[in-house]
């Protein structure tokens, strides 16, 4: 599971060196504003809650995060905003799961056909590929001066599912209903969480050469800087070759 957290990372530390910043924050406010259509209390909306967070982390100005609660919450006036998920097939038959929050369902699936159809890809009917993943939570906590294995033993007390140890970073995976409390649990210990997430993990993966992987990291890239794209999942296996040698031509 590991190259999920891997490969949003280096999309992360890319993203904070594009000069495409005002898209970004337009993406993340979207994300808060449909978030606060549940409540506009992040202690009681644990959605907004992560979306504030996620915004917080790239350096989104406060009144800009405070304008996206109001407008979903129904304050102020804004953009007609939904969510949805599209599904398709990237090169080499890798699924893809496109999650989109938009003010144009049809722009949104344009732009997302045409990135799949020139990379030899396609579109997939509802449900052709959703089968293929399942909801899961994701933690990453700071190791510091833990001991790893004392994170790893409080993890799985919380209800952690699953819990890999890395040099700085314990990543910890979770029942998508159990991801607050245990994110709760961790922070009660004193713990530094460096990312709390809900995603879709697929249930099982293809592993391609080299050439195809990057290819496909190629195309998730170009989906993930469409204007309507919020997130970006696949079936594809991340080798620690690929990783690195996309993170050396970003």
């Amino acid at each position: 599971m590991s190259g999920h957290s891997k490969w949003a990372t280096i999309r992360r530390k890319k993203g904070a060196q594009d000069a495409k910043r005002g898209q970004l924050f337009t993406k993340l406010a979207r994300e808060i504003q449909i978030a606060a259509r549940e409540g506009s209390d992040p202690d009681a909306n644990f959605k907004l809650r992560l979306a504030i967070e996620k915004a917080r982390a790239n350096n989104m100005p406060k009144e800009n995060i405070e304008r996206a609660i109001r407008r979903g919450a129904g304050l102020e006036k804004g953009e007609e905003l939904v969510e949805a998920m599209f599904e398709g097939y990237g090169p080499h038959g890798v699924a893809y799961l496109v999650q989109v929050v938009t003010d144009n369902r049809n722009r949104a699936v344009a732009d997302i056909r045409r990135v799949l159809t020139r990379a030899g890809g396609s579109m997939a009917e509802s449900g052709a590929v959703a089968w293929q993943f399942e909801p899961k939570g994701y933690i990453a906590v700071a190791v510091d001066d833990h001991n790893p294995e004392e994170i790893f033993d409080w993890a799985i007390e919380a209800g952690a599912e699953d819990v890999e140890i890395g040099e700085e970073q314990v990543e910890i995976y979770t029942a998508p209903e159990q991801l607050r409390w245990v994110r709760e649990a961790l922070e009660a210990r004193g713990l530094k969480i460096e990312t709390a997430e809900r995603y879709m993990a697929p249930k099982t993966q293809i592993t391609l050469g080299p050439k195809e992987t990057l290819q496909n990291m190629s195309v998730m890239e170009q989906l993930e800087e469409l204007e309507d794209v919020s997130r970006v999942y696949s079936n594809l296996d991340f080798s620690e070759e690929s990783l690195a040698q996309y993170q050396e031509a970003a």
